[in-house]
């Protein structure tokens, strides 16, 4: 009675572990990628700009759905905040083409692939977030958990160094001199600076899936949220997804980055 049941669920596993192997593998990714080189180079930055946005919208609907606010719910759910890139689309094409076999797709299944190649993108800022961490951490020995506060950092080094290679007395001197005083640090450095590295941090974030992805693929996460979007879109689910945990957590590591930032500003 029970064994069609059984076969059908261990075929969509097989199903999904295939699409896994042959999609997000480190080739594949890589194949996937190529999409990013045009638009999304400029989507990325826009999309990092927009991404608070997106949170405070995702913690809106929330909040209309606790008050009974429905039509405000539904309304600020359909919103479309982020710029929708040429790797997502390809993404969703893979999906719809290969995982669901072109089977016709209601809105409401469309949106669902949507919410999983949003996650996605959330995971590659949270990438992204890593790495500007781990560079704090190597050079300059301190926390820096996003972009703002690592700009003081590079901007105090790169001008101390050009400092000292420009001393009119040779940049032997230069380095004793100004290990006493210190350097003159304009603002418009520090601003140019920081627009730098948010810049260099949304092309890292544009290919941070050649990474993400088959890691993820290895610890079995795009198995797992894979299988959760069959299940919903199988079952016509007709609950609004809601914040996924990775969105919350990338938007956590802006507000620790820029807590950090703050609290070194009143400390200096």
């Amino acid at each position: 009675m029970h064994q069609p049941i059984e076969n059908t669920a261990q075929a969509i596993q097989d199903k999904v572990d295939a699409f896994v192997r042959s999609h997000f593998n480190l080739a594949a990714t890589f194949r996937l990628h190529r999409a990013a080189l045009g638009w999304d180079l400029l989507r990325a930055p826009i999309n990092v700009v927009l991404a608070p946005v997106f949170l405070l919208v995702g913690l809106a609907a929330a909040v209309s759905r606790l008050a009974r606010f429905g039509r405000l719910e539904a309304w600020l759910r359909a919103r479309q905040i982020f710029l929708k890139t040429s790797v997502a689309r390809a993404i969703e094409a893979d999906i719809a083409n290969d995982l669901l076999e072109g089977a016709a797709l209601t809105p409401h299944s469309r949106a669902l692939i949507t919410d999983y190649t949003g996650v996605r993108s959330a995971v590659a800022e949270i990438t992204t977030s890593l790495f500007v961490l781990l560079a704090g951490l190597l050079l300059f020995g301190t926390a820096t958990p996003g972009v703002t506060s690592l700009t003081p950092k590079v901007s105090e080094y790169v001008a101390h160094a050009s400092a000292v290679a420009h001393f009119p007395l040779g940049s032997g001197l230069g380095s004793l001199w100004y290990g006493v005083f210190s350097v003159n640090l304009p603002i418009w450095f520090v601003v140019l600076t920081g627009v730098a590295l948010a810049m260099t941090a949304s092309l890292v974030t544009t290919f941070a899936g050649c990474i993400a992805d088959p890691i993820q693929a290895r610890l079995g996460i795009h198995r797992r949220r894979l299988m959760r979007l069959v299940e919903r879109i199988s079952m016509a689910e007709g609950q609004p997804s809601g914040l996924a945990p990775e969105h919350i957590l990338a938007r956590l590591a802006d507000l620790t980055d820029a807590g950090i930032s703050l609290l070194r500003f009143f400390r200096s």
